[in-house]
């Protein structure tokens, strides 16, 4: 499977952050990981992405072609976040995969990730879980493309 071009990890948890980005690295997934520890570092970077506001040759900005978003943090929680990145252009969001990989199992979070059109995942991230959302990608890849 072709290597990602990059992947967001959004969690106040600076430890998950680091054991899922040993993952990918690892899983070889990716050359370019940026984590954020709330949802507004997160979005502000994205909305940056998306309008091309950032200098093109610098390599810590990318767009992410898979994201994984905690839902409770402080100052801008996972389900505030989504609500901006909604906004964002759709171009810019179609070939993006948006997961939120929380320790919640409440039912009331998990429809909620649907209203989003985003996968949900509990806590911790795992090889199989990575390569579900990756086999799931490439096929939306190849829908996009026929």
């Amino acid at each position: 499977m072709k290597k990602l071009t990059g992947v967001l990890l959004i969690d106040d948890d600076d430890t998950t952050n680091f054991l899922n980005q040993r993952l990918l690295d690892r899983m070889k997934v990716t050359d370019h990981v940026r984590t954020f520890v709330n949802g507004k570092q997160a979005f502000d970077y994205l909305y940056n992405v998306s309008n091309n506001n950032y200098e093109v040759d610098n390599q810590d900005y990318f767009k992410p072609e898979l994201i994984f978003l905690d839902i409770n943090m402080p100052v801008m929680d996972g389900f505030e976040m989504l609500d901006l990145y909604e906004r964002l252009d759709a171009d810019f969001r179609k070939n993006i995969i948006m997961a939120v990989l929380t320790t919640s199992t409440h039912q009331q979070d998990t429809a909620n990730s649907k209203k989003y059109k985003a996968e949900y995942l509990t806590k911790p991230l795992t090889i199989e879980k990575v390569n579900a959302l990756l086999e799931k990608h490439q096929a939306t890849q190849d829908e996009n493309k026929g």
